[in-house]
């Protein structure tokens, strides 16, 4: 992350967009000031409640909750960091297509809307 001017730190912030219907996208997004960068790896935890209660401060039931840290990388950063082959290993570790295939699939869905944008 970089520092802007001020010296205070910045943090991104992973936010839905909500749509004229009312239903989240399902693909969210972080706004980037424009003197900071999208950071090359994003730290988030996860919370789950165990169905377990412990005492509050006044005596109430509260649900205990585990927290388990991950950590989600920037392919497009390790893209410009790997060489093509151990790049293409972490995409099929991740579930993905070799870039290559990614590409090819790409461009025809590319051409396939643009036919059908020039159809209307």
């Amino acid at each position: 992350m970089s520092s802007n001017s001020s010296n205070r730190q910045w943090f991104p912030e992973i936010t839905y967009e909500e749509m004229d219907n009312g239903i989240s996208a399902n693909i969210p997004f972080v706004h980037v000031p424009e003197d900071e960068e999208m950071p090359s790896i994003l730290f988030m935890f996860e919370s789950r409640e165990t169905g377990e209660f412990e005492p509050g401060s006044q005596g109430e039931q509260l649900p205990i909750v585990e927290m388990d840290l991950h950590q989600y990388a920037d392919l497009n950063f390790l893209k410009t960091r790997l060489d093509l082959e151990t790049y293409n290993k972490i995409r099929f570790a991740l579930g993905l297509e070799p870039l290559e295939d990614a590409i090819i699939a790409g461009s025809a869905i590319t051409r396939k809307i643009r036919e059908n944008i020039e159809e209307k």
